[in-house]
């Protein structure tokens, strides 16, 4: 367990256990949650820039070695030859191995996107979608964020075409709207599944993240409690509640909490990051 790493997320509020956003780490204001601000209506978030694939592939070119290039070529004539796209696949999954050796990632994920497209294989687009997801939570440049966050959608989008029961892949994708600012789309999604199994751990997470990046306190509260009563000991919904807690004013019971936690952990780094938080509460 990378307590350290619960900790400070718990601390930063919209970082808590995953929840990032693309470009921005400002929370919304609890008026804008509350469905009277830009969130409000379809929940869309204003445009972003993107980088485009060409741009990213003519970078990444040019770190190559030529016999990695001569890879690359021979497997474009190969392309060239083909008429039916679905034959395609292959070559593209040797693109994608190709780029994933040398490390590439950004470029081999659109690559196991395609043919997985192609394949029509709900594994492989959550391979990819997952692939693009983890790089975008990594990348500093933000247009490449935008590209890498919109290739996940992309992928989980069409992974659920061809699965719609996917619970997993739903999480995946309201995720990413999340981390885009398009909330209400990844409540929307989160609650399809909070309807069939009210008390499903993921779901409720999520939501109660969401709703401390909002302000909605009670609402996070009664989130991380559902977590937590499926599952006694899960430290985000312990950090989760005592955060929902503090934000509501209840110092006391979030610090009984937080020291919960430490006995819980029962890590002297972690202990002693908790009572530097806890000093805050003062």
């Amino acid at each position: 367990m990378r307590t350290r790493h619960y900790l400070s997320i718990a601390i930063a509020l919209i970082l808590l256990a995953g929840i990032f956003v693309w470009g921005n780490t400002t929370p919304p204001k609890p008026e804008e949650a509350a469905g009277r601000g830009p969130m409000a209506g379809q929940g869309m978030a204003p445009p972003r820039k993107e980088a485009s694939f060409d741009s990213i592939l003519l970078a990444t070119k040019k770190q190559m070695p030529q016999h990695v290039l001569a890879e690359i070529q021979a497997i474009d004539q190969k392309i060239s030859t083909i008429q039916d796209s679905v034959q395609m696949a292959p070559r593209f999954q040797e693109y994608a191995k190709i780029w994933r050796e040398h490390k590439q990632l950004p470029v081999a994920a659109f690559y196991y996107s395609l043919a997985a497209k192609l394949e029509k294989s709900e594994k492989n687009l959550n391979f990819a979608a997952q692939l693009f997801l983890d790089l975008a939570r990594n990348e500093h440049n933000e247009e490449v964020q935008n590209w890498e966050v919109n290739g996940a959608i992309a992928a989980f989008q069409n992974s659920l075409s061809v699965n719609p029961e996917n619970d997993t892949t739903r999480i995946g994708l309201a995720e990413c709207y999340f981390g885009t600012g398009e909330a209400m789309k990844g409540v929307a999604l989160i609650k399809e599944i909070t309807k069939k199994d009210p008390e499903h751990v993921q779901a409720n997470m999520l939501l109660g993240q969401q709703g401390l990046v909002s302000g909605q306190y009670e609402k996070a509260q009664q989130r991380f409690e559902t977590v937590l009563k499926r599952e006694p000991k899960n430290m985000e919904g312990m950090l989760g509640l005592a955060e929902a807690y503090k934000g509501q004013g209840q110092k006391e019971k979030a610090i009984a909490l937080l020291e919960t936690c430490k006995k819980t952990v029962n890590k002297p780094e972690f202990s002693k990051d908790v009572d530097n938080y806890i000093k805050t509460f003062k």
